[in-house]
């Protein structure tokens, strides 16, 4: 049995005249540990179908199981992030990484200990008094990289993470994830605008059409990690893909 089964989605949003179908009979298999990337178009239903696995909406037609159980609603087992940090801004980064550890059993030394773990996963020792507004845009992205996985979720959604990030910090966070993924052997699912990013980070490239959202080809990415840019198989790939989202 496959870790997160997506089969037969289809997700409608009601309209005046007729629903407007998002998603349209999504079949996905994802094995544990896997890191999976979902490029399309803007509205093709990227981030309508991370919402769905993430469990914060649940009026859709299909299945979606993970581990064989339906995913009925929001979960900590299921970290998100978004593209916009949302910290809050009255709290340090040690306490904003620790609100994702609110609803647990755990004593307050083992969140001490566990939120201090994933600050330097992460690469923020010495910055767990700082409040958001002494950080910049890269350094929040990882406060919100630290809150998604310091409860240990069994699969990480991310929603365009690095999307509003300078050029050059993207780049540093990308690598960075790819260290982190290796390290955590954590499930990610990275939904993303950015081609190169998704040929990059994934074991697969899952390339969707224009609305209404289908999965027009999966796309192998064999190579091994760490990985380098300028792999020459990488390049060749990253092409395939652009053709696949244009023609």
């Amino acid at each position: 049995m496959s870790f997160l089964t997506i089969h037969n989605v289809n997700k409608h949003f009601p309209q005046e005249n007729k629903p407007l179908t998002v998603l349209n009979q999504i079949d996905l298999e994802i094995q544990q540990g896997e890191f999976i990337s979902i490029v399309g178009s803007s509205g093709c239903g990227k981030s309508t179908l991370l919402r769905l696995i993430a469990g914060l909406d649940r009026e859709y037609e299909g299945k979606i199981l993970l581990n064989g159980q339906p995913v009925q609603g929001p979960d900590l087992k299921r970290g998100l992030i978004f593209q916009e940090h949302r910290l809050l801004p009255w709290l340090t980064v040690s306490e904003n990484i620790g609100l994702a550890l609110e609803e647990t059993v755990l004593s307050a030394a083992e969140r001490k200990k566990l939120v201090q773990e994933h600050i330097e996963l992460v690469g923020l020792k010495g910055f767990e008094k700082s409040y958001p507004h002494q950080l910049s845009g890269g350094m929040s992205q990882r406060v919100a990289i630290a809150r998604g996985l310091v409860n240990k979720p069994d699969i990480l959604l991310l929603d365009e993470p690095f999307g509003a990030l300078d050029a050059i910090t993207r780049d540093i966070l990308q690598k960075e994830l790819q260290r982190i993924w290796e390290q955590e052997k954590i499930t990610m699912i990275l939904v993303t605008h950015d081609i190169e990013e998704a040929v990059f980070l994934g074991d697969r490239v899952v390339v969707m059409s224009a609305r209404p959202g289908k999965i027009k080809r999966i796309i192998p990415i064999d190579v091994a990690h760490p990985r380098q840019k300028e792999n020459a198989q990488l390049f060749n790939l990253r092409n395939q893909a652009i053709s696949n989202l244009t023609h």
